[in-house]
């Protein structure tokens, strides 16, 4: 395989190129194609030299991610098949609202964890994603954006497939290449990173000091029904978790975000939520309460309406702020919870 270009810094960019020959100047035209333009290929290039272009293709390639396949939702969601240098394919999901417009990344190929209500979690997980197929995604999917609807990406979410504190460092390096000037130059606030909840990950992050904000897939706030939906929290429990977020919050002053998927007479009682609040009120923070969405042969089904309600009106009791999230995209397996690879058919 040739050097991947992109795996290079400005300056390893530089001083290779003088060692071929070049002037130095060709390199910041390469970063310019290579990171705003969003180039495929060293073809696309068509400032530099042809000569120059053929020996770039000669000893690096770019190994641009490509999009496969997409669908379209009947609420505008967009989801998108991406194929990997190597063949392997993840997923990522356009969703537009009327205040915002949305990406949702993976941050691997499959999954790891064994979450019971996730599709993705039935998926092997074959690797992590390098941080320049991570920066793709959110680049591909803002042209897709703009060509749908005429308008830029305004918001990230890590909520596709894999964990994203188990590809920490390519996702870490993902995303300064995303807020970078010389980048998409977008807020860090503005980027949602989701953990099913690894607490020395979350500590890093404090110690990091990191800008973007941190959303916890909760599900339940007692051991023994958190051990059964996700069992990553026999290793990772509520008061380990507990203690890793506040100290990020000391760190950050990030408001945490909590997600909460509503699982019919598994977490929706008026208990769950009273436990939900107590452990939500330990730090400042916000709650999501997100609609269940069906999988194949899945275990559970969604909570009614007025469950629904009824929980929140319970946590705003409690003090706890809270909003229900609506699926989107559920009608073409884009919805939290459902990405899973399928086979997708072309708009």
């Amino acid at each position: 395989m040739k050097q991947n270009i992109r795996h290079l810094s400005l300056e390893e960019i530089q001083e290779q190129f003088i060692e071929l020959g070049e002037p130095k100047f060709r390199a910041g035209q390469i970063w310019q194609w290579l990171w705003q333009k969003g180039a495929p290929g060293f073809h696309e290039m068509t400032n530099l030299p042809k000569a120059f272009r053929e020996k770039l293709e000669s000893h690096y390639d770019v190994y641009k991610m490509s999009v496969s396949d997409r669908q379209l939702s009947s609420d505008k969601t967009i989801k998108c098949g991406f194929k990997l240098y190597d063949g392997e394919f993840v997923e990522g999901v356009l969703i537009p609202q009327e205040d915002r417009m949305t990406a949702c990344i993976s941050s691997q190929v499959g999954c790891s964890l064994t979450c019971s209500f996730c599709a993705t979690a039935r998926l092997p997980r074959k690797r992590n994603l390098f941080y320049d197929e991570i920066y793709d995604q959110v680049d591909l999917i803002n042209r897709m954006a703009l060509d749908a609807y005429g308008t830029r990406l305004s918001n990230i979410v890590f909520m596709g497939m894999g964990e994203p504190l188990l590809n920490y460092n390519q996702v870490m390096k993902a995303i300064e290449r995303i807020t970078a000037e010389d980048g998409l130059g977008m807020s860090p606030k503005r980027i949602t990173v989701s953990t099913a909840g690894i607490a020395k990950m979350i500590r890093k992050l404090g110690e990091d000091e990191v800008k973007f904000n941190l959303a916890l897939s909760l599900h339940a706030a007692n051991d023994e029904k958190r051990n059964k939906i996700m069992p990553i929290n026999e290793t990772n429990s509520l008061s380990a978790l507990m203690d890793a977020l506040i100290y990020f919050y000391d760190k950050t002053g990030t408001r945490i975000t909590y997600e909460y998927v509503m699982l019919k007479d598994e977490n929706d009682t008026l208990q769950d939520a009273r436990e939900l609040s107590a452990f939500a009120r330990q730090i400042p923070s916000k709650i999501n309460l997100i609609e269940y969405n069906p999988i194949e042969n899945g275990l559970y089904e969604k909570s009614s309406g007025n469950a629904m309600h009824r929980f929140k009106d319970m946590l705003e009791q409690n003090g706890c702020i809270v909003n229900i999230r609506r699926s989107r995209g559920q009608d073409i397996d884009a919805a939290c919870g459902q990405l899973a690879n399928k086979q997708l058919s072309s708009l």
